[in-house]
């Protein structure tokens, strides 16, 4: 037998060597292990420690923690998506009074030097609390770099979400706002809280019927009436005809929604869409399309017996232009008379009246997506002569939205539609309606306040070229129940082009005093009627709408009954 091969001998120092290494891998083994175990014990204290913190932590109580604050809110464009509302970063600082380790008179003197919405004894006060409160939300960069500057560990600058309004105050009572934690309170910010807040819907802006640009000239009309003529407030709303869309809407005095607890009360009620007024004698046409639909006005020169004073019911109405003789339907629109529409109305009755109300929406809460919405004030005794006064305006308070609405409705041919603060497209379409008046008594009316405005008592909002038409309201406002002999709200409502009406127009000044210009009047043909003419001629052009002498509608239908001589 042959002797095995040296290389295949296996020798002791060798067994010996491979018995170590084995050994120190498997040391190795246990003390990566250990490690790891170790690495993920630490990294679950932590997590739990940031649950604990999250729900028991210094911020338990509050709706948000401090560093995500505010939750994240979908932006709301205009219909150009121009943005009206979008959520930002902003610096917070907060007060934590568990983690202070300096002196707490100094830092209450410093905190008062630097934030002196509070004094010095109450910054000691919440310091010694031992809780947290923020002290500053959208601090400013200099603010923030000063507190930090403190190096006080209880001081907390964090970054949270912020919501921002870049075009401060345009359209603020359409926008809203939004409290402390994000959520909506009013305007469309509350409206549409829940649409804004989800996630699956909020990378898609909310995109509102507003136009930024038709929405600044009509706030800068009001505003400049407004303060010319002293008035207490203001309102204002354009909308499209056909879509009933809001293009504009304000309400005076306004606000900012960045910085909404600094408003007045009275800047924060939405006169446009939550105010009821009684709106005087833009109520008229409605009253006349009325009998036109239900066959008691059957021509525009139908007349009627138009004295100085006419007694009726136990009660004497009045004219501020008296005719003294009988006149003709184009007459009485024209120049407003409250004694030939309240023949009107009474020749109506009652039952038909509240019947075309109800179609028009006049009789319930204005329907727009708003929470802040007014209800209409109606007559308790709705009787005979309760008939004849809602039929010159008086006895029945609607919003400013709400004649807007139905002016759309008597000059789009007819069709109710509820007003809508979105913009009408393949997301929102358009609403069938109902119908109200026909169409051909709708045609009818156009020329009929034309002539209010070419001859009428709203000459002063005739814009050359834009075919505007429409009806003055002088109403006089209730006082402790009672109506005021020298207090009043005067209201335009206009339609343009009234050849081809597109465009609805009102505006309302709430206690309007004379001047030099008005002659000491304080009538709706002197303070408003020049508002919509200037707010005409400049949103006009942005609509699309071009100023033509030659267009105008079928003026033959009211002319041959017009006399020149009372």
């Amino acid at each position: 037998m042959n002797a095995p091969t040296p290389a295949l001998v296996a020798r002791p120092e060798r067994l010996r060597l491979v018995g170590q290494r084995r050994q120190i891998l498997a040391v190795m083994h246990q003390r990566l292990m250990f490690g790891m175990l170790v690495y993920g014990a630490i990294v679950a204290v932590i997590a739990l420690r940031l649950l604990y913190l999250g729900v028991f932590g210094d911020h338990a109580g509050r709706k948000q923690g401090f560093g995500g604050l505010n939750v994240e809110r979908g932006d709301i464009v205009d219909r150009d998506g121009i943005a009206l509302a979008r959520t930002i970063d902003a610096w917070t600082i907060g007060l934590n009074g568990k983690k202070v380790i300096g002196n707490k008179l100094d830092l209450a003197r410093k905190l008062a030097a630097l934030m002196p919405e509070k004094d010095e004894a109450t910054y000691l006060k919440m310091l010694r609390s031992g809780k947290f409160f923020y002290l500053r939300r959208r601090a400013a960069p200099d603010l923030v770099a000063a507190v930090n500057a403190i190096g006080e560990p209880g001081l907390q600058l964090e970054r949270e979400p912020d919501r921002l309004y870049p075009q401060t105050t345009l359209a603020a009572h359409v926008l809203g706002y939004t409290d402390i934690d994000g959520h909506g309170t009013s305007g469309i910010e509350r409206a549409f809280d829940k649409q804004l807040l989800d996630p699956a819907l909020r990378n898609q802006p909310l995109a509102l019927s507003i136009s930024s640009r038709v929405q600044q000239a009509l706030e800068h009309e009001l505003n400049e009436a407004m303060v010319k003529f002293s008035a207490i407030g203001a309102a204002g709303v354009i909308m499209d005809v056909h879509t009933h869309e809001v293009l504009a809407m304000t309400s005076l005095p306004t606000l900012n929604p960045n910085s909404p607890g600094q408003a007045i009360d009275a800047a924060r009620f939405n006169r446009a869409a939550q105010g009821v007024y009684e709106l005087g004698s833009t109520f008229k046409p409605f009253t006349v399309a009325m009998a036109m639909d239900s066959g008691v006005v059957r021509s525009m020169g139908q007349m009627y017996n138009c004295p100085r004073e006419y007694p009726i019911y136990g009660h004497v109405i009045h004219d501020t232009h008296p005719f003294g003789r009988a006149c003709s339907v184009a007459e009485i629109m024209m120049e407003s008379s409250n004694i030939g529409t309240a023949q009107i109305a009474d020749q109506l009755g009652t039952k038909r009246q509240q019947a075309f109300l109800k179609k028009m929406g006049f009789l319930d809460r204005v329907e727009v997506e708003l929470a802040e919405k007014g209800h209409p004030i109606l007559s308790r005794n709705w009787g005979p002569f309760e008939t004849l006064n809602v039929g010159f305006g008086q006895g029945i308070a609607v919003t400013p939205l709400q004649l807007a609405n139905g002016y759309a409705t008597l000059f789009n041919g007819g069709i109710y539609r509820p007003a809508t603060m979105l913009r009408v497209d393949d997301a929102h379409p358009m609403t069938n309606g109902r119908r109200v008046f026909s169409a051909e008594t709708s045609r009818k009316m156009r020329a009929l306040l034309r002539l209010v405005v070419t001859n009428g008592t709203g000459k002063n909002a005739n814009a050359e070229g834009y075919r505007i038409g429409g009806k003055t309201g002088t109403a006089q406002k209730v006082i402790n129940g009672h109506y005021s002999k020298t207090i009043n709200i005067t209201s335009f409502a206009g339609v343009f082009p009234m050849d081809d009406p597109r465009y609805v127009i009102v505006v309302m000044l709430d206690e309007p005093h004379a001047t030099a210009d008005t002659f000491g009047f304080t009538t709706a043909g002197w303070n408003v009627a020049p508002v919509v003419k200037k707010t005409v001629s400049r949103i006009a052009p942005m609509l699309g709408v071009r100023p033509d002498k030659k267009l105008e509608p079928n003026m033959a239908e009211v002319l041959p009954y017009v006399h020149e001589e009372k």
